[in-house]
């Protein structure tokens, strides 16, 4: 009977799994508060009325329909109180681009 081929890799795949081996991906007790998402969490906007967390202005539209007919709407930026930097760390990076960074704080980014 024949042996089987040995299998071959190529630097580059050495060097990826390397390097995968040896970075940190966020995981553990360091990456927890990243994952949370952040001093702000993974909400956006916040109902004043209720404190009930919304992702969107569509989602606080409907919620504010449903939850408080006939008040006004009264939602808060959750991002914007907190610099538009929430989770930055380990498991998330974030942008360090100052240019970003200035346009999302003068409200003419995303």
């Amino acid at each position: 009977m024949a042996k089987a081929k040995p299998t071959k890799h190529t630097a580059a795949e050495i060097a990826m799994k390397a390097k995968e081996a040896t970075t940190n991906k966020g995981g553990g007790a360091e990456g927890l508060k990243d994952r949370l998402g952040g001093a702000a969490g993974h909400s956006r906007y916040l109902c004043e009325i209720c404190k009930t967390p919304l992702t969107s202005t569509t989602q606080a539209s409907a919620h504010h329909d449903a939850k408080h007919p006939g008040q006004e709407m009264r939602v808060t930026d959750v991002h914007e109180l907190h610099g538009f930097v929430t989770t930055q760390g380990v498991a998330v990076r974030g942008t360090t681009n100052a240019e970003k960074i200035k346009k999302k704080s003068d409200g003419s980014g995303r």
